[in-house]
């Protein structure tokens, strides 16, 4: 599963293949021991749990990126590797 960006502690990572697991583009996003899953077009959690803080990093980092992440989706549904987005 390879890591896309870094960010105050928050490591956000796209898993290959994984468009059955939610039904919807996402990523995963991690901060200690908390792992939330969100979907791309919304930020919305679909899984999981982070902090009020981290995740409010998480989806302003995502609104500045979306395009990118919906690139690296399709390139992560395929078997490819997704490239590395700038962190906040």
């Amino acid at each position: 599963m390879p890591v896309i960006s870094m960010f105050y502690g928050i490591i956000i990572r796209m898993y290959f293949l994984d468009n059955q697991h939610h039904d919807v583009p996402h990523i995963h996003a991690r901060y200690a021991e908390f792992e939330a899953s969100l979907g791309i077009d919304d930020g919305e959690i679909l899984a999981g749990d982070l902090p009020r803080k981290q995740l409010r990093l998480v989806q302003a980092w995502m609104e500045l990126h979306r395009d990118e992440l919906m690139a690296d989706w399709q390139l992560a549904v395929a078997g490819e590797m997704p490239y590395r987005i700038d962190p906040l």
